[in-house]
């Protein structure tokens, strides 16, 4: 029998809403020197909420009599209000009998699949997941395993991707009262809002002609939510207006270019009728010129 440490796992399904099969598995991955998997039936089960189950990887090959006691927390993570996340903690012994376990009253597919719902952001559906194994019966699954499902890391309270470490340290070396204030402790609400960050960077380091009114309107409210919370991102406001600006420069120069080209198309239009009728007074100036002729007197 032995207690093993928790651990943060993110899973995220990309073309969620275009997922064909009846389920949806996850790869394997660790925790606890066990081998677990999700996996999600994407249009239900006779029902209309997400089926969203933490499996005990390979369980048919496991020796007779194994034994896995879980507590673990599922969350549903909305990418616009992380306030709005769906969130759901168990403990439960997981064995032959019950080699999985899940909950889906917290999570509607309508509420989830709704547009601008914020579950779905691109297309993609991200599930987080801390799970820490409390005892474990029978032999231990320790290979580690090449799999899309990512562990996080730990950086001032914030629960990161690998990936985004470098780009978090030098954003809090260049603005180090950044979260200063923020006083949230729940770990899936500071990750979230720091997720919700992040994408609100990302979103206005696009191009402006990739960005519509809508997209520049949702930023605000975003950044609303994170000036709520305690983030001081006054720098990042200023990020949002000076795109705002150059929207609305964008938008109000592509209106003179129309005005200026139908303008020109007139002129144009103007210019042929014109030289139409130029030609047309040439030829009758050019018959007014010509001698008389007598041959019909003569």
């Amino acid at each position: 029998m032995e207690k093993k440490l928790a651990k943060k796992i993110t899973w995220a399904i990309k073309n969620f809403s275009s997922l064909k099969s009846e389920k949806f598995y996850s790869d394997p991955f660790i925790v606890g020197g066990c081998k677990w998997r999700f996996y999600v039936y994407p249009k239900g089960n006779n029902v209309d909420y997400l089926f969203l189950y933490l499996e005990v990887a390979d369980y048919e090959s496991l020796s007779p009599g194994w034994r896995r006691h879980a507590r673990y927390l599922l969350s549903v993570v909305n990418q616009n209000s992380v306030k709005r996340s769906k969130q759901n903690e168990e403990q439960k012994w997981f064995d032959a009998r019950s080699p999985r376990w899940g909950r889906l009253s917290m999570f509607p597919l309508n509420e989830i699949c709704a547009k601008d719902s914020g579950f779905l952001v691109n297309g993609e559906l991200k599930i987080v997941a801390e799970i820490e194994v409390l005892e474990v019966i029978g032999k231990l699954d320790v290979s580690e395993e090449t799999s899309t499902i990512m562990e996080t890391i730990d950086f001032n309270g914030f629960e990161l991707l690998p990936s985004q470490v470098k780009f978090v340290r030098n954003m809090f070396e260049k603005h180090p009262e950044i979260a200063s204030e923020f006083r949230l402790k729940n770990p899936n609400l500071k990750s979230g809002y720091m997720s919700l960050l992040l994408s609100l960077i990302e979103t206005l380091r696009q191009s402006p002609k990739e960005l519509n009114k809508v997209d520049l309107d949702e930023a605000y409210v975003a950044l609303r939510s994170m000036t709520d919370a305690g983030f001081k991102v006054d720098w990042l406001e200023k990020k949002l207006v000076e795109m705002l600006e150059k929207k609305n420069r964008e938008e109000a120069g592509e209106t003179r270019m129309k005005e200026i080209n139908e303008e020109l198309k007139s002129l144009n239009q103007k210019c042929l009728d014109l030289e139409a009728q130029l030609e047309k007074e040439k030829a009758e100036v050019f018959a007014a010129k010509a001698p008389l002729s007598f041959s019909d007197v003569f």
